[in-house]
């Protein structure tokens, strides 16, 4: 992973909270509705992840609760509607919005997706698909080199989960993801069920796609649930809904992404259908439970080659 696109914010004497391990860490999405439970059993290892553009009013109560989040544990700012695959022009006030809540959390990650969701002044609620072209990938570039200079620090840029294909790409997306990567200095999130999801839909094996990826440059990686259903013509169509645990073939591509990366930030998604505490806790657990057997792993051979 580049120097940039690894670096995290440490405490200083103008930090307003306490900076909180990260690393090799695994953690979940923050509820509201899970805080009773998270604050009576205080502080424990691991992190929340929070949806930017839910904490860009001025104050009240989810601010109040993610300030006493985040007191305890680090944050990963993570967010969904700043468009970066878009041909128009960024927001600049949605920018300045985020800007804003990475200077008042001081996130341990901050990331944003591969895909545009506006039009001209219309705010989709999807996150829609790109043709991947020497065209998107200038604007791409561009968009990402004006976030990081305004947020004065690089991003994580996601892999889309896609139910559609473009005649006119050019480069395949792990490709795509690879020059985003050489060209801005920003670095990557894996989101592994978009990988399955996608995989899924398009017919292609899920591990070739990992072994083309540039996971050198990975700085998170999230896990979800997903839904199948059938699309048109009565073929499997999977969803990326966050609504459900994390599947078995999902949990065998994150072993294979572990075995090669070592033991990143893991982040498991949960947005809808929302479960209670214990239940969310759990999937987390398993999350950290692989992360740990190839930690150790990594150590007992390190031990080896220094004998």
């Amino acid at each position: 992973m580049s120097e940039m696109a690894g670096s995290l914010p440490r405490a200083s004497e103008t930090s307003r909270f306490p900076a909180h391990a990260i690393a090799g860490l695994a953690g979940t999405s923050f509820k509201h509705e899970h805080l009773p439970a998270i604050l009576a059993e205080g502080r424990q290892d691991g992190f929340f992840e929070v949806h930017a553009e839910n904490y860009m009013g001025a104050g009240g109560p989810p601010h109040q609760a993610l300030t006493r989040i985040r007191q305890d544990h680090a944050v990963s700012l993570h967010g969904v509607c700043m468009s970066l695959g878009g041909p128009q022009p960024l927001d600049a006030e949605h920018v300045a919005r985020f800007r804003a809540l990475v200077d008042r959390y001081e996130p341990a990650l901050v990331s944003e997706h591969l895909a545009w969701s506006t039009h001209e002044t219309t705010f989709f609620n999807d996150l829609l698909p790109l043709p991947y072209t020497r065209a998107t990938l200038a604007h791409v570039v561009d968009h990402i080199d004006q976030l990081q200079e305004a947020i004065g620090r690089p991003i994580l840029l996601e892999n889309p989960s896609t139910y559609l294909l473009f005649r006119e790409s050019t480069m395949s997306e792990s490709g795509f993801l690879r020059e985003v990567v050489r060209r801005s200095g920003c670095g990557l999130l894996l989101d592994v069920n978009n990988v399955f999801v996608s995989a899924t839909n398009h017919g292609f094996a899920a591990r070739d796609y990992l072994a083309d990826f540039p996971l050198g440059h990975v700085g998170e990686i999230h896990l979800a649930g997903h839904a199948a259903q059938a699309d048109d013509e009565g073929d499997l169509l999977l969803i990326d809904s966050h609504d459900g645990p994390v599947a078995d073939a999902v949990w065998k591509l994150f072993e294979i992404v572990i075995g090669r990366c070592g033991p990143l930030p893991t982040l498991v998604e949960w947005d809808s259908n929302i479960p209670d505490w214990p239940v969310l806790k759990t999937e987390a657990a398993a999350a950290q439970g692989i992360l740990d057997r190839h930690a150790a792993g990594s150590m007992a051979e390190t031990r080896h080659a220094a004998r």
